[in-house]
């Protein structure tokens, strides 16, 4: 077959898959297209968490199922061989009798990881591995790192000034309040990022002095899991993140009662305690975090090496001095504007 060909076929499966983000997690985002005689007959994508995969809403779609032993199924990840809330795709793709398959990259779930690829092999099916597996990855990069790294994917994310400061020195006498730095149309695109992730989380002094909400409430999609780490539960009832209207949890050093969405775990602030969040929310299935303050914070996880991305957000505005903006000593993959304002996006990782 020809590669163009089979790239053309794959980008419709990433393109169909990217509608699942907000719906399939923990799950991954895959998009399925049949092929027979070079014409789509068939196509769909993993809708929901716990609902039918994209291979079998793809078949599905297949009016005349006498055609699919004649077709070619491409799908951007490797498709399951397990039983988990659904049946095995490789199974029904074997039992459909597919003539060939093409897959976008290898799933590195250990329950998968090249068994579905070997039982279309064993049944005699042409599968082909690797088409456009660079994008397959990066669709993915939260749920691979889960599964390889055992924690979540990390994005750092900070608005700073073209003098490097990300906020005034705080008195005790200030207003609560965030000093914006950025366009406030830019909030919307923040958001976005906050509806893309599993998580979003601050440390006490940001949640002291901006009191933020940490919601989606300027762009569709769900709200992620609040996380607040503060050592001796220093937060004010009035909080925001003690609401109650989202699910939050709080790293403390204190043992203290949950509420109803609120849920508050006691670590040892003298043993690590980066590794025992990372730990408890790899536990618990979170597959991406967003910290998105304060300046402690994020560079405690730049000097653990424990990020995978950074979004850093520069306004036209000055402080001439001011808290110091955390410094990652990378150098920037791209960038771009947005009004007087850039975007830097750095990565610390494969999906460079």
């Amino acid at each position: 077959m020809n590669n163009n060909i089979d790239n053309i076929y794959m980008q419709r499966c990433l393109d169909l898959a990217v509608k699942g983000r907000t719906n399939v997690k923990p799950n991954p985002m895959v998009g399925c297209v049949i092929v027979y005689d070079g014409k789509i007959i068939g196509e769909s994508y993993h809708k929901e968490y716990g609902k039918a995969h994209a291979e079998v809403n793809a078949i599905n779609s297949v009016k005349n199922k006498n055609l699919l032993s004649e077709a070619t199924l491409y799908v951007n990840l490797e498709p399951c061989a397990h039983y988990g809330k659904t049946p095995p795709c490789s199974d029904l793709i074997v039992a459909k009798k597919l003539k060939r398959v093409v897959v976008g990259c290898k799933d590195s779930f250990a329950k998968v990881a090249g068994k579905g690829i070997e039982r279309m092999q064993n049944a005699g099916i042409e599968v082909e591995v690797g088409i456009l597996e660079k994008e397959s990855l990066e669709l993915n990069k939260a749920f691979f790192t889960y599964h390889s790294n055992k924690r979540p994917y990390i994005i750092l994310k900070w608005a700073q000034t073209l003098d490097a400061f990300i906020d005034v020195i705080r008195k005790p006498s200030d207003p609560i309040g965030i000093n914006w730095i950025t366009h406030p149309n830019l909030r919307m695109i923040v958001h976005k990022w906050r509806s893309e992730e599993s998580s979003i989380m601050v440390g006490a002094g940001t949640a002291i002095n901006d009191n933020p909400k940490l919601d989606t409430r300027e762009w569709y999609g769900k709200n992620p899991l609040r996380i607040l780490i503060s050592e001796f539960n220093k937060i004010n009832f009035s909080s925001k993140l003690l609401d109650n209207t989202i699910p939050t949890i709080i790293f403390t050093n204190k043992e203290v009662k949950n509420k109803s969405n609120t849920e508050f775990i006691s670590i040892d602030f003298n043993e690590n305690p980066i590794k025992q969040v990372l730990d408890y929310l790899y536990k618990i299935e979170i597959q991406s975090v967003i910290i998105e303050g304060g300046q402690q914070l994020l560079q405690s996880f730049i000097d653990e090496q424990l990020w995978d991305e950074a979004r850093v957000l520069i306004g036209d505005k000055t402080f001439g001095k001011g808290l110091s903006a955390p410094i990652l000593n990378q150098k920037h993959c791209d960038n771009f504007r947005f009004s007087n304002d850039t975007i830097m996006h750095y990565y610390n990782n494969i999906w460079e």
